[in-house]
């Protein structure tokens, strides 16, 4: 699979490089570094105080999301699977201690209700460079470049985003996809989510990267 860097023209309809908050990101990155962990697999905490309260965090969240609240938590772990794709109706905010890869696709790429894995494409974040992924852009957990240093990945976006499901009836539109509170999610038949209940919306192969890094 080829893995395009962010700063290809690829990039431009899923997301694009923010540039002008390197005091703020850097210091995003120390905490990310010493104060979260690096699982086996793959895990993911919605807010991290150590994140949230620093006060570059609240300068960077007040731009990013032009005042509105927002949580700073973060994907940390080892992946080279495509296992689900998810998506919000905001921008989320990724930056990473080390070069990490994302799986992408765009909302308008499903048809009539599922997606071709085939359509996804995947792109390389180098160290400390702050991306915007768009809300019409699918993603999910991140890809690791390096076995052995996993990765460790901020993961920006509104108050309250990924937290408890809504309890609500499924009527129509993307309401059975809906997995968590501003998520909605299509999982390969695969995939642990979709022996959760999940609606299994992925077709085609469940893309693993391992053999491309």
């Amino acid at each position: 699979m080829t893995i395009y860097p962010v700063t290809a023209p690829e990039f431009a309809p899923y997301g694009r490089v923010i540039t002008g908050y390197e005091t703020e990101c850097e210091a995003v990155v120390a905490a990310l570094s010493a104060s979260t962990p690096l699982p086996e697999g793959t895990d993911y905490l919605a807010e991290d105080p150590a994140l949230q309260n620093l006060p570059e965090s609240a300068a960077l969240g007040a731009s990013l999301f032009g005042g509105m609240p927002f949580q700073m938590g973060w994907c940390n772990g080892h992946n080279t699977k495509l296992n689900c794709l998810e998506y919000h109706r905001d921008s989320e905010f990724n930056l990473g201690t080390r070069d990490f890869i994302l799986l992408l696709a765009k909302q308008d790429e499903i048809v009539d209700g599922t997606l071709d894995t085939s359509k996804v494409k995947a792109f390389r974040v180098p160290a400390g460079t702050l991306v915007e992924v768009y809300a019409t852009t699918l993603h999910y957990a991140p890809c690791h470049t390096d076995p052995a240093n996993g990765f460790k990945v901020l993961v920006a976006l509104p108050k309250g985003t990924n937290t408890d499901k809504p309890n609500m009836p499924i009527k129509g539109g993307d309401d059975a996809y809906l997995w968590a509170c501003n998520k909605w999610l299509l999982a390969h038949p695969d995939s642990a989510e979709a022996a959760q209940g999940a609606v299994a919306a992925l077709t085609g192969e469940n893309i693993d990267i391992e053999k491309d890094l």
